[in-house]
């Protein structure tokens, strides 16, 4: 029997008056608003989306979807919006709300709503002289982000961001109310860091912070003609690299946008960017063999901390944009060449960046009592990504972006990073083997109706 619009009005009637946040439908003005991702070149269209005040909403919501034969789509920013795909026959649950940061400064330790982008916790953790295992994005949800692994400007000295979580407190399908550690819910613990939220819905994360209050940080900036030369001198440089330093490098194109400086806007360049956590005097020796190089634009110096979220000159606002990702286990002269010839300087693309991070160090070993994402394999991780302010140019953006993944893929692991494949992928492609089982396994124990659906499922 197929229910009448009469009758899911008053469905919807009915769960607004379970919930003590937001109940939101197509017919209301704000719908518009809740239902949107962030990555603005994916359109969603729940069936209802409920922005939670608090974990009580969020079983009610589970509930809910369980009555009605939904399935729940928990999203705090809508990064990862791409792999979700239609989101007919689901209820939107949009923790944005949940935004309360809590610092104990004393136990280095920090307590963050699911909702909260980074920004918001690297600004409480400043004026402590603390610092987070925090994205590159100020933007970027923390929940996402932590539950898919973490990749920071930290990331090779001190490991993954999901390996300095502690506790976290979820919703699991059953409506239950969890505050899961090592020692309560071990498995579950286990599962939740870098299984991608699949089996349960996250509330709240606490975690270890770092005594960093400044660190040496910043880009070089070269036109995009010497990309090849810039590449070849990076990769050398990174071999043997000291884990203090976590850097990228990237070939960027920066869009003639207004809010663009006026010596980058509408120009192409080849750029290192990141992180190194030495004195001063140390990191710029470290640097030194880049530097002379002779960049146009050198930014790196000694900063705060908590302003490492700009240094990737990511978008501060939601924008449509098309992206994927790999990990590379070598970059050889060979690869340097297919990646020059489809978005070096000769290459007609419409990428905005082609972004290659160097991984190893304390990134690349397995983290002690780590979860389900410990470690990432390789030596550097890729993302390629462009804007697609018009949908007629998704095509050619979405071309470009396979191009660069075709291009090296002889040299790609077996794995990729979860957080940057922005395409549908076997899990096989996410996990090894021992650990999707060990996932699956959690994932019957504590949602085996499959109820809460997430970007990348384990089947």
């Amino acid at each position: 029997m197929s229910l009448t619009e009469t009758d899911v009005s008053d469905a919807f009637r009915d769960l607004a008056g379970r919930v003590a946040g937001s109940v939101v439908t197509p017919s209301d003005p704000e719908w518009d608003t809740v239902r949107r991702a962030w990555n603005l070149a994916f359109d969603q269209h729940p069936d209802v989306v409920v922005v939670p005040a608090g974990p009580a909403d969020v079983a009610a919501a589970l509930a809910f979807a369980g009555e009605t034969g939904r399935t729940v789509v928990p999203q705090g920013t809508g990064h990862l919006a791409a792999p979700l795909g239609d989101l007919a026959g689901s209820v939107l649950v949009n923790t944005s709300a949940l935004r309360g940061v809590e610092v104990d400064a004393d136990a280095r330790v920090v307590r963050a709503g699911a909702g909260c982008v980074w920004a918001d916790v690297t600004s409480a953790l400043a004026p402590h002289g603390l610092a987070a295992l925090a994205g590159s994005s100020p933007d970027v949800g923390i929940s996402g982000y932590l539950l898919g692994g973490g990749y920071s400007w930290l990331a090779r000295e001190h490991g993954l961001g999901c390996t300095s979580v502690i506790a976290l407190d979820v919703v699991t399908a059953d409506g239950a109310q969890r505050h899961v550690t090592a020692e309560d819910d071990a498995e579950l613990f286990w599962a939740l860091r870098g299984g991608g939220g699949n089996t349960a819905i996250v509330t709240a994360i606490t975690m270890r912070v770092l005594p960093l209050a400044t660190i040496y940080a910043g880009m070089l900036l070269f036109p995009l003609e010497r990309a090849g030369e810039v590449v070849r001198a990076y990769e050398h440089w990174t071999r043997g690299l000291t884990e203090a330093a976590t850097t990228c490098v990237r070939l960027l194109r920066v869009p003639p946008l207004p809010d663009v400086p006026e010596p980058l806007r509408g120009r192409a360049f080849v750029g290192v960017n990141g992180a190194i956590d030495l004195p001063e005097a140390e990191a710029a020796e470290l640097l030194a063999g880049l530097r002379a190089l002779g960049p146009e634009l050198d930014t790196f110096a000694t900063m705060p901390a908590s302003a490492l979220g700009v240094i990737n000159m990511d978008p501060p606002t939601p924008v449509p944009a098309i992206g994927d990702g790999t990990i590379l286990d070598d970059l050889p002269e060979d690869a340097i060449e297919r990646l020059l010839a489809v978005a070096g300087p000769d290459a007609q693309t419409p990428l905005l960046a082609v972004d290659l991070r160097n991984l190893g160090g304390a990134a690349g070993r397995p983290a002690p009592g780590g979860g389900a994402v410990d470690h990432l394999p390789g030596r550097f991780l890729v993302y390629a990504v462009g804007i697609v302010p018009d949908p007629a140019l998704a095509p050619a953006v979405s071309a470009a972006v396979d191009a660069v993944r075709e291009a090296l893929a002889p040299w790609a692991a077996e794995r990729d990073y979860a957080n940057f494949r922005e395409t549908s992928v076997p899990a096989a492609r996410l996990w090894p083997a021992d650990a999707l089982d060990r996932l699956r396994a959690v994932k019957a124990a504590y949602d085996p109706k499959g109820v809460i659906r997430t970007a990348h499922p384990l089947s």
